[in-house]
């Protein structure tokens, strides 16, 4: 029997449990940085080593950081059902949990690309990334990182693919960000809708959708065995 899709889209809430600082809540980055001085394409042109100073110091946090019991929960999911995830974070702690198919929507971390060629993109040895590092054609390499003001290549990609969801689970995003916010309504009318989150950042716009009022490392693992008990019971 084909087993049912389910499509997660995943925010800073579940990264924020392994540790990773987000932009938005109190004590993150937006506190201490000025957005528009580290991740725009003006900043990069105005000051580079600040630029790449503000995403080492990112990187060699993420180095540090290891998946939650959210990320792990994805993976057990997968025993049930083709689990598809669509991050809007940068970092990789889907993939180290084990996650076998994740699109990331505002770029990778861990990788770097040519100012030259944006298709020359290549993964990052260790954290960090010096002015002069450049890639083959000779180009100053810059984070493969979508910045503000830039457009978000994977969302065409992301839309299509919520449109063949059976199920969607949204984990840790405020539903506030565009374009991400927008892909719940490319979901067919009648999927069943999950939001995991410790606050409501906006059930209203999901019509007939479950709220489960649980941070991501609880709410998840939750979630999973129940899921999983349903797919075993079809089965049967």
């Amino acid at each position: 029997m084909k087993k049912k899709r389910v499509v997660v889209l995943t925010g800073a809430g579940i990264s924020a449990e392994s540790g990773i600082r987000t932009f938005r809540d109190s004590g993150g980055l937006w506190e201490e940085y000025d957005i528009m001085e580290v991740a725009t394409p003006e900043a990069w042109e105005r000051n580079m080593e600040l630029v790449l100073e503000f995403y080492n110091q990112r990187r060699k946090q993420l180095l540090e950081a290891r998946p939650n019991a959210a990320h792990h929960a994805l993976v057990d999911l997968e025993k049930g059902y083709d689990v598809r995830i669509i991050t809007q974070n940068v970092d990789d702690l889907h993939e180290r949990a084990g996650s076998a198919q994740v699109m990331h929507l505002h770029g990778e971390l861990r990788k770097v690309r040519s100012t030259l060629d944006e298709r020359l993109v290549e993964t990052l040895a260790g954290w960090e990334l010096k002015k002069g590092d450049r890639c083959r054609l000779g180009s100053q390499l810059r984070p493969h990182i979508v910045w503000f003001g830039e457009p978000v290549p994977m969302i065409g990609p992301a839309s299509e693919l919520c449109t063949t969801a059976d199920i969607l689970i949204i984990i840790g995003t405020s539903l506030n960000v565009y374009p991400a916010a927008g892909l719940v309504h490319y979901v067919r009318s009648g999927t069943p809708v999950y939001l995991i989150d410790p606050d409501d950042p906006g059930m209203a716009q999901i019509a007939g959708g479950t709220f489960i009022r649980e941070r991501a490392g609880e709410g998840t693992p939750r979630l999973v065995r129940q899921l999983l008990e349903q797919a075993a019971s079809i089965e049967k």
